[in-house]
This record gives structure tokens, C-alpha cells and sequence, in this order.
């Protein structure tokens, strides 16, 4: 099957993955609720194993670490206050690296990420890793662009759950996955399949 040129090689975007000791990283709501519960997505250990490799490295490259949150107050799976909001213990902060909560998908909607970012001296490469693909990972990716940022996500430390289509027949985890990451690579960010894919 043929398949159609990315909107960024259309418009000359640079593709080259960027360097870690270059960029910032951002992990996305690798909460709790993702492995147990409502909310509990197939792939979730993998993806968190991925994204304590990425963190490890980056922490050894010395790059800035800013972790997101989301609140979706008492009582929801995604409460703060209690286990299932809490960060998983693989990629939980250490003492220095800011927390950002949030409560839409985009990371950057009504949250101070830009001006953690700015203080953190942030330059415009910004590495995501996340839950869910499709949706906090994908809307904070472009998010990100919107705002002049040059985001990456790495694939392997990213994960989604299947839902029903339009058409009520089953999605599989791994299609909405892989739709969500084809969407960011159309336009808003790089996608790097592996985080030993990204220059140290």
C-alpha cells in the first residue's frame, strides 16, 4: 500500500532525534490507576520498565526532569491524594525535579509546565514518555509544538488501552498505540521507537 509523505518531511521539519544531554524530559501521569482498576492499560509494566531505562539515562546525562500528574479530584481514579494518583515507584521524583499537575490532557493547559520549563532552562527539545498514548501523551506532544517546542516521544515508554471504534468494533491497544504516535509523526513531534534511539 502506498502510504503518504508526513506532513513534517512536506514542510521541511527537521527529523533527526535530538540528543538527551540536550533536552528535557517530560514523563506523562505514570500513575498508579494505569495497573490496577478501571483504568489498568495492557501494556503498562513494559512501558514503565522502558520509561525507568529513559529516566535512568537522562538522569545520567544530566538532563532536566519534570514529571506530570493528573488530578481528577477525591474520590476518581486519578486522585492525587491516594495510591492509585500516586507516580509508580520506577520513575517516581527524586528530591530537585518538579511536579506538574494538571487536569486536562494537555500538559500545558492551565499548568505552570512552561514556566517550570523556563526555569529549569529548558531549549526547545522536549523528550515525552507517557499514559495514555492517545491521549495525554498525544495532546501534550501537541501541545507542545503549538508553543514552539520540538517534542519526541518515545514509543516503547508510552502505552494505551483498546476502546470500541465509531463502529462499536474492538480497537486493539497496540492500533490505537501505534495511531497515536503515526498522528504526532505526521506533524507535531519526532517519534523515537527506542529510548537507546536518542544521542546521549
Amino acid at each position: 500500500m502506498t502510504v503518504s509523505t508526513p506532513l513534517r518531511d512536506v514542510i521541511g521539519l527537521d527529523g533527526a532525534l535530538p540528543a538527551l544531554s540536550s533536552s528535557t524530559l517530560v514523563l506523562i501521569d505514570f500513575q498508579n490507576t494505569y495497573r490496577t482498576g478501571v483504568m489498568a492499560l495492557p501494556d503498562a509494566d513494559r512501558a514503565l520498565d522502558a520509561a525507568a531505562r529513559l529516566l535512568d539515562r537522562a538522569r545520567a546525562a544530566g538532563t532536566p526532569v519534570v514529571h506530570v500528574v493528573h488530578d481528577g479530584g477525591e474520590g476518581s481514579p486519578y486522585d492525587i491524594r491516594a495510591e492509585s494518583g500516586r507516580i509508580d515507584v520506577r520513575v517516581a521524583p527524586r528530591d530537585g525535579e518538579p511536579v506538574v499537575v494538571k487536569g486536562f490532557p494537555d500538559s500545558f493547559h492551565e499548568t505552570d509546565l512552561t514556566d517550570v520549563l523556563d526555569g529549569l532552562g529548558a531549549g526547545p527539545d522536549l523528550i515525552l514518555a507517557g499514559f495514555m498514548t492517545h491521549m495525554c501523551v498525544q495532546s501534550t506532544a501537541q501541545g507542545a509544538f503549538n508553543r514552539g517546542y520540538r517534542p519526541t516521544v518515545v514509543a516503547e515508554a508510552c502505552a494505551t488501552r483498546p476502546l470500541a471504534g465509531p463502529d462499536g468494533a474492538p480497537v486493539p491497544a497496540d492500533a490505537l498505540h501505534a495511531a497515536a504516535l503515526t498522528t504526532i509523526g505526521d506533524l507535531f513531534g519526532r517519534v523515537a521507537a527506542r529510548a537507546t534511539d536518542l544521542p546521549g
